[in-house]
């Protein structure tokens, strides 16, 4: 099985069915009226089960046959709704197989909630058999079915990229996985591989990725004929030691997930044609292994990016923002419309914000505001940081134009940000500086590979593109 084929999961809804059995969503604080317009039987057993409506409790109420006549998901109150998202997503995780239609859910929270319990069909198999939720639900009649599937299978897209370890998802591997995606939706593909990086002027994806095996590459997939044009631009190193200087063993062990930011991109890539927006799109993924051989770049060299600045690397490990500097250079002589980048960029995003949110960077207010609704909309938290003018210096050593790895540990994440920037040209644009892991299993979202930013993206397009 590819990481692109579908695993045992279940990322669809049901259809619709007179034996579906009835989910009632109950707060906490309308569990005693709820009860009253039951029956004997059903109150009875309720209140021997214990059951308080608890968030994320759940329990099955059988008929007189002994069959399940209902379900019950507890709902909790605003306070504890408050400190999690996609609340039925773990009720449905704990629900036995079977077919379920909810009753009494807010119409307001009917989008989140659908999706959420179709992320939590999702489960990672490839190399171990599970299985995510089996139970299945019908979609709520206010909620755009369809669209919810799309971003479900996008989102699971970008779970299996990351789960993927190296030696299976190598830059090899990564185009194979750019290749299927563009075959399913009819866009063209284009790779540079090896030396003929240098002879198309992208030196620095060659100078971070000649030291593997594997030999680096550059992948564009563009698709769309018509409407605003958008640049994805998403990095993909798919292992990364740190090169010559080197990582402590314990901070290598997460490094399959170091091309999260092009397994978003592809995702985000997947809903954007499986919806057949108007738009034309182009991605862009700079496809690397930052490895350790005698040709590995070194600290201290300067290197010339495709733009013509020259960069000091004083750290082999800042390895992310060269090969996305060549991408974006690229990526803005098109002059889109947008430009956006996606990468698990520096660790000091994760101390600012942790893994849960996605920060961002953009200059456009307008864009801003659209993103922000966007992650809204589609319960995916992001947070905005600054570009910060003033810390420009800290990424211009003296002897170079730029410095890959500035001293002190300051504002690690906005310096990076300022850095690309320095390469996005005149374009309209954002970065991303995700995580893409999520360290503890939470409902909808399992411990593994994640996408963030993708689905507010989404949301904010509309508006961002004035589609």
């Amino acid at each position: 099985m590819t990481p692109t084929q579908p695993a045992k999961r279940r990322l669809a809804f049901a259809t619709e069915t007179d034996a579906a059995i009835p989910l009632h969503v109950i707060e906490a604080d309308q569990l005693d009226d709820w009860l009253k317009g039951q029956d004997d039987a059903a109150r009875t057993w309720v209140h021997a089960s214990g059951f308080k409506a608890a968030l994320g409790a759940n329990l099955l109420v059988p008929g007189a046959n002994g069959a399940p006549a209902m379900a019950l998901a507890g709902y909790g109150t605003i306070a504890t709704r408050a400190r999690a998202r996609f609340h039925l997503a773990a009720v449905a995780s704990a629900l036995p197989e079977g077919t379920y239609r909810l009753k009494g859910l807010d119409p307001a929270r009917a989008q989140e909630e659908a999706l959420g319990w179709l992320l939590a069909g999702y489960a990672f198999d490839r190399y171990h058999d599970q299985s995510g939720a089996t139970a299945q639900l019908v979609a709520p009649g206010n909620v755009d079915a369809a669209r919810l599937e799309v971003i479900a299978e996008g989102e699971a897209l970008t779970r299996d990229l990351i789960n993927t370890p190296a030696n299976d998802m190598g830059p090899d591997a990564l185009e194979a996985a750019c290749a299927d995606l563009a075959a399913r939706f009819d866009a063209e593909i284009n790779v540079t591989r090896g030396d003929d990086l240098l002879a198309e002027n992208l030196p620095l994806i060659h100078a971070v990725g000649r030291a593997s095996d594997r030999a680096p590459r550059l992948i564009e997939m563009n698709w769309g004929a018509d409407g605003p044009t958008l640049t994805l631009v998403g990095k993909g190193v798919c292992f990364d030691t740190g090169g010559l200087n080197l990582k402590p063993g314990a901070s290598m062990g997460l490094m399959k997930k170091d091309m999260g930011g092009a397994a978003t991109v592809l995702g985000l890539a997947h809903m954007i044609m499986a919806l057949d927006l108007p738009i034309r799109l182009r991605v862009l993924i700079p496809a690397v292994e930052n490895a350790v051989s005698a040709n590995a770049m070194r600290p201290g060299d300067i290197l010339t990016a495709r733009d013509g600045k020259t960069i000091e690397i004083n750290n082999t490990d800042a390895e992310g923002r060269l090969v996305l500097a060549d991408a974006l250079a690229l990526g803005a002589e098109g002059a889109p419309d947008l430009m956006i980048s996606m990468a698990t960029l520096t660790g000091a995003a994760r101390v600012a914000v942790g893994p849960d949110l996605a920060p961002y960077y953009v200059d456009d207010p307008t864009l801003a505001q659209a993103i922000e609704a966007g992650a809204i909309e589609a319960s995916d938290p992001v947070w905005r940081m600054p570009f910060h003018a003033p810390y420009e210096t800290m990424i211009e050593p003296g002897i170079a134009d730029l410095d890959n790895a500035p001293k002190g540990g300051f504002a690690g994440s906005i310096t990076a940000a300022l850095f690309l920037r320095r390469f996005a040209g005149d374009a309209r644009y954002a970065h991303f500086d995700i995580y893409g892991w999520n360290p503890t299993a939470a409902p909808a979202r399992p411990k593994g590979g994640v996408g963030m930013g993708a689905r507010a993206l989404l949301a904010a397009l509309p508006e961002a593109l004035d589609l």
